[in-house]
């Protein structure tokens, strides 16, 4: 009993700290900066300091796990960690995110020596919880990517009216940069910022592109430049392009309805050895022991493990249809 209490009580005191690494101390790293800037604003008597042109560069933090971070980047990984981390609207570093995905990892595996006997079954444990945090930023990111897709053939209509009317391209983006809702009024605003420090169309545009990465957001960025590069009426391709994401958007709707009941089926069977596993531990634990107190019972759980995770992603590849 003392020996199971005292694991939990290490357990949670590792979880703590995570969670002090993750919450507090980037609290404490901004308020420590707000307040040598305002000890900057009262030295020179609470005027503007004086600003270089260097002043206007952006800058990007390489965060606390920087290190860890120039070893990632050599296999690419940190790259799109960190394009899904912006694309989701997230403040973290992906440099942070996979020091943090590697200590929840290692403390699972650690606490998990104590219970569970069988290695692959530890493995697979602590890289699923240690996966969480990218999971949740990936979802934040779907979910964002959605709401855009969703709000996007308003804006196109919006825009169109706005040419209609008699407005150039700069005051289209403005126009829904002012009228629409996030997320689509937060990135057509970082455009009309970037045009109004003297940015290209194109390059604003690309960077939109780069920052959403939705295929209709591409097609609108690629009418605008045709547009401006040969001066042609793009009003009418922008109002069937608005109708064709419509379109689009009540077929995917329709799709997951017709489906639902296959999806359904496919949940069902990825979660049905977990749910038969967790019966017969309740009827028959016995029948459940010999998986991890037998060398062959090991042997053939190792091999059900694994056979579980590669049919959970080859039903998760078939009921995924894309439109």
């Amino acid at each position: 009993m003392l020996f199971t209490l005292l694991s939990f009580l290490l357990f949670a005191g590792a979880l703590y700290g995570v969670a002090h690494y993750v919450w507090i101390v980037p609290q404490q790293k901004a308020a420590r900066a707000l307040q040598s800037r305002l000890r900057g604003v009262r030295s020179n008597g609470g005027g503007p300091r004086e600003r270089s042109a260097a002043d206007l560069i952006q800058r990007e933090s390489r965060g606390s796990f920087a290190a860890l971070g120039d070893l990632f980047s050599k296999l690419a990984i940190l790259g799109r960690l960190q394009a899904m981390i912006n694309q989701g609207n997230l403040k973290y570093r992906a440099a942070d995110v996979a020091g943090i995905c590697v200590a929840i990892a290692v403390v699972t595996y650690l606490f998990l020596l104590l219970f569970v006997p069988i290695p692959a079954l530890r493995l697979v444990l602590a890289l699923l919880f240690g996966s969480l945090p990218v999971a949740w930023i990936v979802r934040q990111r779907n979910a964002r990517m959605k709401k855009f897709e969703d709000q996007l053939p308003d804006a196109i209509d919006l825009f169109t009216r706005t040419m209609r009317a008699g407005h150039n391209i700069h005051s289209g983006l403005e126009t829904i940069a002012e009228e629409t809702s996030d997320p689509i009024r937060m990135e057509f605003r970082k455009v009309t910022e970037e045009l109004a420090l003297g940015s290209a169309i194109e390059a604003a545009l690309h960077k939109l592109g780069d920052r959403v990465p939705i295929i209709d957001l591409k097609f609108f960025i690629t009418g605008l430049i045709l547009q401006r590069q040969t001066g042609a009426n793009m009003v009418a391709v922008l109002e069937n392009l608005a109708t064709l994401i419509r379109e689009r958007l009540n077929m995917a709707g329709k799709l997951k309805a017709h489906t639902a009941s296959q999806r359904f089926s496919a949940g069902l069977l990825c979660a049905l050895p977990f749910v038969v596993g967790i019966g017969f531990w309740f009827v028959k634990p016995d029948y459940l022991r010999l998986l991890w107190t037998d060398p062959l019972g090991i042997k053939f759980f190792t091999y059900g493990i694994i056979s579980e995770i590669v049919g959970i992603l080859v039903i998760r590849h078939i009921s995924k249809v894309k439109v």
